[in-house]
């Protein structure tokens, strides 16, 4: 089962389509998408949400919801949109952007709440990693939360590669600290993620695109290509989708 971590939609012309979506999973071959909104989002991030949940309804064999919420629009909201999203939409997780959405991921007063609700469902929380925000996304951060919460599966996304300050270095240091994060290596090159692979195992990273801001048939070809003659067939197996399909108790 191929698994693509990491996939953005939105019904606005500035992005892709569920539509688009499966046609370019259809085209690189992948099963599974795990689907959020398209920051920024610009609009209301209720129908944001909304969208992507009417996705996973329509195709629920293809589509992994995961919500989305921001604490600038205010803490109760917040909560309450995780809530919703957790509770009635029945997604996955809940993913916080402290990049496009301008906050501290570990701001007590702000991130910290949301965190908790999510944290006491039992579901996944997912954070954009370093890339284009260092230092209010830094993976000091991640693991400062991780800690606080030690039965609370992290996505790492972008495991702090990307944009100008490559920090997949300091990720893949702190998740060997703290066992319940999980690197997703989407729009991250291929020396830190197998760095990561080789440092953490390939049971703590996952496949990931990007998409719409990758393409995912190439970034498919180079996870193949990357994972042809170190790994063996398990391996890459987990890298590839199984270890999301773990995580998120997927039938294999």
């Amino acid at each position: 089962m191929i698994i693509d971590a990491d996939c953005h939609i939105t019904p606005h012309p500035e992005g892709i389509t569920i539509e688009e979506l499966l046609r370019r999973m259809d085209r690189a071959g992948v099963d599974k998408a795990l689907t959020w909104l398209r920051p920024p989002y610009r609009r209301d991030i209720d129908q944001a949400n909304a969208y992507v949940h009417q996705a996973m309804k329509a195709h629920p064999d293809r589509i992994l919801g995961f919500g989305w919420a921001d604490p600038n629009l205010g803490l109760e909201k917040a909560k309450q949109t995780a809530r919703r999203c957790l509770q009635e939409y029945g997604f996955y997780g809940v993913k916080l952007n402290g990049a496009q959405n301008f906050f501290f991921i570990d701001e007590p007063n702000l991130a910290l709440p949301v965190i908790e609700e999510i944290a006491k469902t039992g579901k996944l929380l997912a954070f954009h990693v370093g890339a284009d925000a260092p230092d209010r996304t830094h993976p000091f951060r991640v693991a400062k939360i991780a800690r606080m919460y030690p039965e609370l599966t992290i996505l790492c996304v972008h495991m702090g590669g990307v944009g100008h300050h490559d920090l997949s270095a300091a990720m893949i240091e702190f998740a060997r600290e703290c066992p319940n994060l999980h690197l997703i290596g989407s729009s991250v090159g291929e020396i830190p993620v197998l760095k990561a692979i080789r440092a953490l195992g390939a049971e703590r990273v996952s496949f990931g695109s990007d998409t719409p801001f990758a393409l995912m048939h190439v970034r498919l070809a180079m996870y193949r290509a990357l994972l042809e003659d170190e790994f063996t067939d398990e391996q890459r197996a987990a890298v590839l989708g199984g270890n999301i399909a773990r995580l998120f108790g997927l039938a294999s």
